[in-house]
């Protein structure tokens, strides 16, 4: 069964996704990063709805099959309210996901609308991360500005950026990510403006305070990739004080893009919380 998510945000951006599962089972939402869209979750989402789940995805303002910003805000806190745009509109609490920009996202959230989070998954995104890590993200999402000419090329530079993945026997998937330009070339399925500036002191100051403001009683998880440049060891740490109440879980051989690195230990750890704290 597949409900559309349609919702239309203040700024009028029209926001675009599905609910997979039944209405009677625990919702989950999958909230995916910067320069993905809502396909990034397959796998994870076929996982979820097997083990009872009914688990929504949506594209963020900028990416996929959603509106862009007229005004180019793709700031974290943009995120944030459209993510309670969502919650609101489905008037059902859920379980929120997040990976790097969407983790961001689901906290923002679940500290406005508590009443609507039933529990947090941090995916490789702590309030205090790398700047190296961020960096080089920023340079993968920036780099190509004149597009692909095949999807091959495209898979290569994916396959450049992520080197530890193992390749995909065939690139067609990578489609989902893409869209024909009236060139002809393929470009990234988002709006260049969506990387904007670098993240400043600023962010990390305003993430750590609405983690200390979460209610206690929320379940609260961090997974991190083994590998990430991102969420490295020492950020790690930091989250472990600031958030002595979570679990944490660091799933080997993934980097920064955890569940497209290791999707079966992602989704096992996941649903494993998920089942214990908001079944």
């Amino acid at each position: 069964m597949s409900t559309p998510i349609d919702v239309t945000t203040e700024e009028d951006i029209r926001l675009r996704g599905a609910i997979l599962g039944t209405e009677t089972a625990p919702l989950v939402m999958l909230l995916h990063g910067g320069g993905q869209s809502r396909h990034a979750w397959a796998g994870t989402a076929r996982r979820l709805v097997e083990d009872g789940f009914a688990v929504g995805t949506y594209d963020a303002r900028g990416h996929g099959d959603s509106g862009w910003a007229a005004d180019k805000d793709y700031s974290m806190l943009a995120h944030g309210r459209d993510l309670v745009a969502v919650l609101r509109a489905l008037a059902r609490p859920a379980a929120l996901v997040g990976a790097s920009m969407g983790g961001i996202s689901g906290l923002l959230a679940a500290s406005i609308v508590p009443d609507l989070v039933r529990a947090l998954v941090l995916v490789d995104i702590v309030p205090r991360f790398a700047p190296s890590g961020v960096a080089r993200v920023r340079a993968f999402m920036q780099g190509h500005p004149d597009g692909f000419a095949t999807i091959e090329e495209a898979a290569a530079a994916v396959q450049a950026y992520n080197p530890n993945r193992p390749p995909s026997k065939t690139p067609d998937g990578l489609m989902r990510s893409l869209r024909e330009g009236p060139d002809g070339r393929l470009r990234w399925h988002w709006d260049p403006a969506v990387v904007g500036e670098t993240p400043g002191p600023e962010l990390t100051e305003l993430l750590s305070e609405r983690l200390a403001a979460l209610p206690a009683s929320l379940p609260l998880m961090l997974v991190s990739g083994a590998q990430s440049d991102v969420v490295d060891a020492d950020a790690v740490e930091e989250f472990r004080r600031q958030a002595p109440h979570a679990e944490l879980v660091a799933v080997s051989r993934a980097g920064h893009m955890v569940a497209g690195d290791r999707n079966d230990d992602f989704s096992e750890a996941i649903s494993a919380f998920l089942k214990r704290r908001a079944g």
